[in-house]
């Protein structure tokens, strides 16, 4: 029983370690990435569409990405899902290819960025937080309904603080990287 709590806590933080991980790719950096436009959606025949079912994308060079719709009148909607997003990039296009030139960061764009990393690893930081609550707090109901000892519910809780500070320096160490990244010129 006490177990599972841990086991539950620790899948728990480790999705929200990857789901922190996951948004910071869209986090432009000074490079091509071609997760910068995994999440946009392109209207397609009526139905929103992420941008990977109708059109291929590519890393032309460090600071350019390629966008090849798979059919030649899906360019027009592609353009506009890109100049629509919060992306703030103009795309280029050359008959059936749309190009984005990612433009070197600025020295203050990128103290902004690494201000908007910290936020969200904090953000992060509080649902694991969230977590190790919810997980004590199960714990001690079982102390309550006397499932357990005090003693196991000491070792329990201990044992979940030992996984959350795992799961913070996991964090800690996305940003770090991604904060090394962003000033990487």
């Amino acid at each position: 029983m006490l177990n599972d709590i841990k086991k539950d806590a620790q899948t728990r933080m480790a999705k929200s370690v990857e789901a922190f991980r996951h948004d910071l790719t869209r986090v432009r950096t000074g490079r091509a990435s071609t997760a910068l436009v995994d999440h946009l959606k392109v209207n397609y025949y009526g139905s929103d569409m992420p941008l990977s079912q109708v059109a291929s994308v590519a890393i032309s060079d460090a600071r350019t990405l390629m966008i090849t719709p798979w059919e030649k009148q899906m360019v027009g909607p592609v353009e506009k899902a890109i100049l629509a997003s919060d992306l703030g990039l103009t795309p280029n296009t050359a008959g059936t290819v749309i190009r984005i030139n990612l433009p070197a960061l600025t020295e203050e764009r990128r103290k902004e960025l690494s201000k908007h990393v910290h936020s969200e690893g904090e953000n992060a930081k509080v649902a694991i937080r969230n977590i190790r609550r919810d997980a004590n707090h199960q714990v001690k109901e079982l102390l309550k309904d006397k499932q357990i000892t005090e003693d196991d519910a000491g070792r329990s809780e201990t044992d979940i603080q030992k996984i959350t500070d795992s799961a913070i320096k996991d964090v800690d160490e996305v940003i770090k990287a991604k904060e090394q990244e962003l000033m990487a010129v």
